[in-house]
């Protein structure tokens, strides 16, 4: 499948710049499933300062803030060529070694809920991957997908327990799970086209498990699939943190506001 996307962020400051660094993650991977045929950024009132890849092989653009400014906007386009290969990436690689992944992280260390839930699963004595699937679809069952409930810093825990979250906290409380069962576990980030709609809701995050034998299998704990070929990855990491879209700091004033538009759609491809 061939996936036209833009995305834009738009964010303003209380007061004028001095000095800010937005660290973004906004470039998708080419990994097994999807490749990259073209892909652009644009900035208002910003400039491109450095671009690297990170421990997790995500590609970041660091970028200065005009001094001065109170608004900046970046707007990402491109074109990715998908494949459906039922949510399984592969083999590991990257700058970390694979245990990492089995470390929990202030979002996603688990309490008594989440003890509970990875011993339900457990006591159910299903193979390494039936369990993972029983494990998301657990959680959809016992957390209802509801925006506006948490934020970025709600923990997998506090999302448990008040059985209400989005994308984000599904994902963390899967992550979480998956390592107290001894399954490496990471977050994801990136896009997702809907069937019934080009202007989407906002990125997407979903979780992947380290399965022996198939490497790195995705789970969208939200829309109880694995990813497939609607699917783009653009950052991975032990949480959201590792993979947020932007990160950066500011020096003289405070981000006042964000707005945020996606927009994926699929494209013909021409024979």
């Amino acid at each position: 499948m061939r996936l036209a996307i833009r995305h834009t962020t738009r964010y303003s400051f209380e007061k004028p710049v001095v000095h800010a660094l937005q660290r973004l993650r906004l470039t998708p991977k080419e990994t097994q499933g999807q490749e990259i045929l073209d892909w652009t950024m644009e900035y208002e009132n910003a400039h491109t300062e450095l671009n690297y890849d990170d421990q997790h092989h995500n590609t970041i653009t660091l970028v200065g803030v005009e001094p001065g400014a109170t608004e900046v906007v970046v707007t990402c386009r491109g074109t990715v060529d998908t494949h459906d290969f039922a949510g399984v990436i592969g083999k590991h690689a990257g700058h970390l070694p694979l245990w990492t992944f089995q470390g929990q992280t202030p979002l996603t260390t688990p309490g008594a809920g989440m003890k509970a839930l990875a011993r339900d699963v457990r006591e159910e004595g299903l193979q390494p991957l039936e369990m993972l699937h029983r494990l998301s679809a657990l959680i959809l069952e016992r957390v209802e997908y509801r925006i506006g409930t948490t934020q970025v810093d709600t923990t997998a825990e506090a999302a448990l327990a008040q059985a209400k979250g989005v994308c984000q906290d599904h994902a963390h409380i899967f992550i979480g799970a998956a390592r107290l069962l001894h399954v490496p576990a990471r977050y994801v980030s990136g896009y997702l086209m809907m069937d019934d709609r080009i202007d989407q809701e906002a990125t997407h995050g979903w979780a992947e498990a380290h399965v022996e034998g198939l490497g790195w299998v995705g789970f969208d704990i939200s829309n109880g699939i694995s990813p497939d070929q609607r699917y783009v990855r653009v950052a991975t990491g032990r949480d959201y943190r590792d993979a947020a879209p932007i990160t950066g700091i500011s020096f003289g004033t405070t981000t006042q506001a964000l707005e945020v538009a996606v927009a994926v759609e699929q494209r013909q491809v021409q024979q």
